[in-house]
């Protein structure tokens, strides 16, 4: 896979400027830059490989070069900063969209930026914002796949499962991407008007298996448990902890199974 040259578009839409590379430190890195360098909306990464791939709190996304679909979007979306989760909200949906078409394999969201099938961890997204002088000018989001882990391995860590592992043959990385940039480009286009952006984040409700869900709470100063009551318009989730709901904005979420 060459690095930085441009390939031809997988399919007609704004994200059709897909630059590759065979390892890399993060694509999402290397977007950001191009953000704050004025690139513009709709620039694609996409890598084989990547040395310092991240998800949330800092945690390092790892994986055997070739094994997994890993692609990061620049965005400039038409957002106000409460309502900028929206730039996840499409991509986990486009990429759940793409296991679907592609796999026949129709992923659960987890809140904030999971995608699990069967309760293991089939990939997540990492959304990140570029700000001048306090105003976010653009977001960049990744999303991690784990496609097609080889057979002589036990599989993803911490349990992780590979698209592969779950429908018994190889994915087509490329028809995967093709179908996730075809789906995020609809729903990206529905976040223009205030009734797409309902419309996303009501389809992120329904389909967010956290919602009704006994979970554990870790925060930076405590912990606590609680059952998923909803969703907010802002993207956090209240939590019904017996005598009120509690909002977070932030944090780990772990399901738990029912006592």
């Amino acid at each position: 896979m060459p690095d930085t040259g441009a390939t031809s578009q997988p399919g007609a839409t704004r994200f059709s400027d897909i630059r590759r590379f065979g390892s890399i430190d993060s694509t999402n890195a290397w977007l950001i830059s191009r953000a704050r360098e004025g690139a513009p909306e709709g620039l694609v990464a996409v890598a084989d490989h990547q040395t310092a791939g991240r998800g949330r709190l800092g945690r390092t996304w790892e994986a055997p070069a070739g094994t997994s679909l890993l692609v990061s979007v620049l965005m400039r979306p038409p957002l106000d900063g409460e309502h900028l989760y929206l730039a996840t909200a499409v991509m986990a949906l486009a990429a759940a969209d793409a296991c679907r078409v592609e796999a026949g394999v129709d992923p659960d969201l987890k809140w904030p930026n999971d995608l699990l099938a069967g309760g293991r961890k089939l990939g997540g997204v990492l959304a990140e914002a570029m700000a001048v002088s306090g105003q976010v000018e653009a977001v960049v989001v990744g999303a991690g796949i784990n496609v097609n882990w080889p057979a002589d391995q036990a599989g993803p860590p911490e349990g992780g499962v590979a698209l592969s592992q779950l429908v018994g043959f190889e994915v087509d990385r490329e028809r995967l991407l093709a179908s996730l940039l075809a789906s995020l480009e609809d729903r990206y286009e529905a976040l223009r008007d205030l009734s797409g952006q309902a419309a996303q984040a009501s389809e992120y409700r329904r389909r967010c298996s956290t919602v009704g869900r006994l979970v554990r709470v870790d925060l930076v100063d405590e912990t606590f448990t609680g059952t998923v009551a909803d969703v907010t318009p802002e993207g956090h989730l209240l939590i019904d902890v017996g005598v009120c709901l509690r909002r977070v904005t932030a944090g780990d979420v772990v399901h738990l199974r029912p006592a």
